[in-house]
C-alpha cells in the first residue's frame, strides 16, 4: 500500500507547503472587505465562520466525481495515485482558489463574469452559456445517482428509484430558491463530518486488512485497453481538477469573511477531495483480488454504485456500511443542488437580475428544473461522458483566466498557465480520441492534441509580450 500511502502524504504535504505558495503569490489580504459584509442581503450573501465554509465548499465540489470517478479511474492501475496527488496539488486546488478569490475581488461574481474579465466579452459570452449547460448536466447527474443509490441499498425501506429520484427533485428545488443559510448552511456541516468520517473509515480498514495493490507501472492496466492519456485525467475529474469546481467557489466566495480563509477554503477543500478519491482509488483497486475483478463488479455489479455498496458494507460492517452510504449519497445530492443554485445565480449575474424576491429567483428556478427533468429520462452513462469532457474543459478557461490575472497585476504566471496548458491538452486529445468525440485513433489524436496545446502557450505568451510592450511605451 506504500503507493496509496505516499500520495496521502504528497496532499497533505501539498496544502501546508504549495499551498502556502499559491497564497502568497495571489496576495490575499485581510484589510480589503468581502462581498460577504459589503453586499449582504440575506440570501446569497451571507457572512459565515470558514470551518462551515470548508465543509460546504467541500460538499458542493464532492459530488459523485471523486468516487465513482475513482471506483472508474482505478481500472488503469496505480497512474490514478500519480494523477490524483500532483494533479490536486498542481492543478485542482490552484483551479479552485483562484476561481474563489477572484470571486471575492469582483463582488462575488459568477466564473463567467470572471472570466470574462480577464479573456473578453467573447469568451465572457461562451462560458456563460458553456458553463449553464454543464450544471444543469451535473445538476441532472448528482439527481439521478443518489437517487438509483438510495434504491440500491433500499434506504428506510424504500426501492423505487423514481420515487427517490421525485424527493430529491423536491428538495433541490427548494436549495436553490431559499437563502443560503436555511438548508445548505445548517446540514451541510454535518453531512461534511459524516463524508470525512466515512472516508477515514474505509481507508482504515484497507490499511488494517493488509490489502496489497498492484505493482506500480505506469502503463494502463485498464481491461479495455484504454489509454492512459487522456482517457484517465477526465475519468478522475473531480478528484483531481474539476471546472464544476469554479461554479461552486463564487457562491462561497459570498460567504467568506476574509481573503486568509480563502487557503482553508478553496484549496484546502480540494486537497480533501483529493484523499476521498485516493481512498476510493485504492479501495475498488485491492478490494475485488485486482483490476479484472473490479471490471467484473462494475459489469455484474451494479456499475459503481454497487461497487460502493459492496465496498462500504464489507469494510465496515452493517451499521458502518449504511453510514458509509449515506456519506456517498449526500455528498452528490449535495453537489446537486447547489449545482442548480449556481446556475441560477450565473444567469442572474450575465443578465443583472436580481434575486431579492423570491417570485424572481422562481423565475430563473422553474425552466432549469423543467430542462433537467428531461435529461433524467437519457441513460446516465451518456450524460456522464459528455460532463466528464466539458467539465475539464471548463477548468481549463478558469486557468487561463487566472493567468491573465496574474500577467495583469504583474505577477508570474506560470503557477497556472503551466496547469492551463496541460489542461488544453487532456480537452483537446480527449475530444479527438474519446467515442462521444471525433473517434481518432492515437496516432493522431495525441500530436494533434500537444499542438492545440502548444499553440494555446504561445499564443499566450505572445499576447503576455504585447501587453508588456504596450505598458512600456
Amino acid at each position: 500500500m506504500i503507493q496509496f500511502i505516499i500520495g496521502i502524504i504528497i496532499l497533505i504535504v501539498g496544502y501546508f507547503v504549495y499551498g502556502k505558495v499559491v497564497d502568497n503569490h495571489f496576495g490575499a489580504d485581510d484589510t480589503i472587505e468581502t462581498p460577504a459584509t459589503r453586499l449582504e442581503d440575506g440570501i446569497d450573501f451571507v457572512p459565515m465562520s470558514w470551518p462551515r465554509i470548508f465543509l460546504i465548499q467541500l460538499l458542493n465540489i464532492a459530488g459523485l466525481g471523486p468516487i465513482f470517478g475513482a471506483v472508474q479511474g482505478a481500472l488503469f492501475g496505480p497512474m490514478a495515485f500519480v494523477w490524483i496527488a500532483l494533479g490536486s496539488v498542481f492543478a485542482g486546488a490552484v483551479h479552485d482558489y483562484y476561481s474563489g478569490m477572484l470571486s471575492i475581488r469582483h463582488d462575488g461574481q459568477s466564473i463567467s463574469e470572471i472570466v470574462g474579465i480577464y479573456l473578453g466579452e467573447g469568451a465572457r459570452k461562451i462560458m456563460r452559456v458553456f458553463s449553464v449547460i454543464l450544471l444543469i448536466l451535473v445538476g441532472t447527474v448528482f439527481m439521478t445517482g443518489p437517487a438509483n443509490l438510495m434504491a440500491n441499498i433500499k434506504l428506510f425501506g424504500l426501492g423505487n428509484a423514481d420515487i427517490w429520484l421525485a424527493l430529491v427533485f423536491i428538495y433541490y428545488f427548494l436549495a436553490t430558491i431559499l437563502p443560503v443559510d436555511k438548508i445548505i448552511g445548517k446540514i451541510y456541516p454535518l453531512f461534511g463530518l459524516a463524508l470525512l468520517t466515512m472516508a477515514f473509515g474505509i481507508g482504515t480498514m484497507i490499511l488494517i486488512k493488509g490489502y496489497q495493490l498492484p505493482a506500480f507501472t505506469v502503463s494502463s492496466l485498464h481491461p479495455a485497453g484504454l489509454p492512459i492519456w487522456a482517457i484517465l485525467f477526465t475519468t478522475i475529474a473531480c478528484g483531481a481538477i474539476s471546472g464544476f469546481h469554479a461554479t461552486q467557489s463564487p457562491m462561497m466566495a459570498r460567504c467568506t469573511t476574509k481573503e486568509s480563509y480563502g487557503r482553508r477554503i478553496f484549496y484546502g477543500s480540494m486537497i480533501a477531495e483529493g484523499v476521498i478519491a485516493m481512498i476510493w482509488a485504492a479501495a475498488a483497486m485491492v478490494f475485488f483480488d485486482g483490476i479484472p475483478g473490479l471490471q467484473d463488479a462494475l459489469a455484474n455489479g451494479g456499475g459503481p454504485g454497487g461497487v460502493v455498496n459492496t465496498i462500504s458494507t464489507s469494510l465496515l460492517g452493517p451499521i458502518g456500511g449504511i453510514l458509509a452510504m449515506l456519506g456517498v449519497i449526500a455528498c452528490p445530492i449535495t453537489s446537486g443542488d447547489t449545482a442548480f443554485r449556481s446556475a441560477r445565480l450565473t444567469i442572474a449575474d450575465s443578465i443583472k437580475y436580481e434575486q431579492g424576491p423570491v417570485k424572481k429567483r422562481l423565475i430563473l428556478a422553474l425552466p432549469l428544473f423543467v430542462i433537467a427533468f428531461g435529461l433524467t429520462r437519457i441513460d446516465f452513462n451518456i450524460i456522464w461522458r459528455y460532463f466528464a469532457w466539458s467539465n475539464q474543459t471548463l477548468a481549463m478557461i478558469v486557468l487561463w483566466a487566472a493567468a491573465a490575472y496574474l500577467v495583469k497585476n504583474n505577477k508570474s504566471h506560470w503557477m497556472t498557465s503551466i496547469p492551463a496548458t496541460f489542461m488544453t491538452a487532456v480537452s483537446a486529445t480527449y475530444l479527438l480520441q474519446a467515442p462521444e468525440g471525433f473517434k481518432l485513433p492515437t496516432t493522431i489524436a495525441y500530436p494533434v492534441g500537444a499542438i492545440i496545446a502548444i499553440g494555446a502557450i504561445v499564443l499566450f505568451l505572445v499576447k503576455v509580450k504585447g501587453n508588456k510592450t504596450v505598458k512600456a511605451q
